[in-house]
């Protein structure tokens, strides 16, 4: 789990170099490929990789280049290099059988690596899943081919497509209130729905539209959502979510507990502000009613959600905000 605390989230981590200026050379990326470690991605199965679990945590198992040697020149995803010069590749590709491993997902095991694997899996996901979607050309409809080391795409037409994100804004909205007493509003959207035991809450989110800017979106979303005006916005952080390609834009953002809360219900099933004292018991392993007979549950430890609740309820004075008599 990622502490309390921690300062920047999960998937923010890398100690990669991109080493960019290395994608269109073809020689050397020969070169770096033969010498390099190969992170095997198998995106049939959902994205899952290998990796070992020791007293120290989990490690991605890297492979050599022969460990896959039926791949593609085309299908090498450059990553970059290692700060001791080591270049890493990415393939999707079947996973070899390596005594001793366990298959992990991105998702299950983001924030338990340590920075340099959480970087390459997050780099890895959000490319492969990328390439898996741009096929064609979204402007031709003409098949694409890859290029640059994986970090483009063209079509026959010689028009060249680059890797891009979606921005998304996602806020966890509260009072200000420093001690136990202090509270935040969260959300169970309708899509999740109930497994009758745990009713999962977490932060208010979505798209940045067209023309908008990310502090204008927490404002509308927030609106839109649960029907509460927010005063002060913080910007806390931000996250690659390759799933499959957002850029999370975290915020912390004040409004008045004592406004109704009015939940869009397409959007959200139900919504609930939450003090300091049931989220740190949530957190603890204990039991907070949901109602229905189910009990409070959090977003994903992997999450930026889990991180802005986290520095939230870490926060000895979250801010001032003076709600008034």
């Amino acid at each position: 789990m990622t502490a309390p605390g921690a300062v920047e989230p999960p998937l923010a981590r890398s100690t990669l170099d991109r080493a960019a200026h290395r994608r269109s050379d073809e020689q050397w990326l020969a070169d770096a490929w033969a010498q390099g470690r190969v992170l095997v991605l198998d995106m049939a199965s959902g994205g899952r990789a290998l990796a070992r679990t020791s007293a120290e945590g989990v490690a991605l198992v890297l492979v050599a280049a022969d460990a896959v040697p039926d791949v593609d020149q085309t299908a090498r995803l450059f990553l970059g290099v290692e700060p001791d010069g080591t270049p890493v590749f990415a393939v999707d590709a079947p996973l070899p059988k390596i005594p001793d491993t366990t298959t992990v997902t991105l998702r299950e095991v983001g924030h338990q690596l340590g920075s340099r694997d959480a970087g390459l899996f997050t780099t890895a996901a959000a490319l492969a899943n990328w390439h898996a979607g741009h096929l064609y050309a979204p402007a031709t409809g003409l098949p694409t081919t890859v290029g640059e080391a994986g970090w483009s795409r063209t079509d026959s037409d010689g028009n060249r497509m680059w890797p891009r994100t979606d921005p998304a804004m996602i806020v966890l909205v509260h009072d200000g209130v420093a001690g136990p007493e202090g509270r935040c509003l969260l959300g169970h959207n309708a899509a999740w729905g109930s497994d009758g035991v745990t009713r999962r809450f977490s932060c208010l989110a979505g798209y940045v539209e067209p023309g908008e800017s990310a502090e204008a979106a927490v404002v509308r979303e927030v609106q839109e959502e649960v029907g509460v005006a927010v005063g002060r916005i913080d910007y806390v952080g931000s996250q690659s979510w390759p799933f499959p390609g957002s850029l999370m834009l975290g915020f912390h953002a004040y409004a008045d507990p004592r406004e109704p809360v009015r939940v869009d219900p397409a959007e959200i099933a139900e919504a609930r502000w939450f003090s300091r004292s049931e989220i740190s018991a949530v957190l603890a392993g204990g039991e907070v009613d949901a109602g229905d007979g189910e009990r409070v549950g959090l977003p994903p430890p992997v999450s930026i959600a889990f991180f802005l609740i986290t520095q939230w309820l870490a926060a000895a004075e979250p801010g001032p905000h003076n709600l008034g008599p």
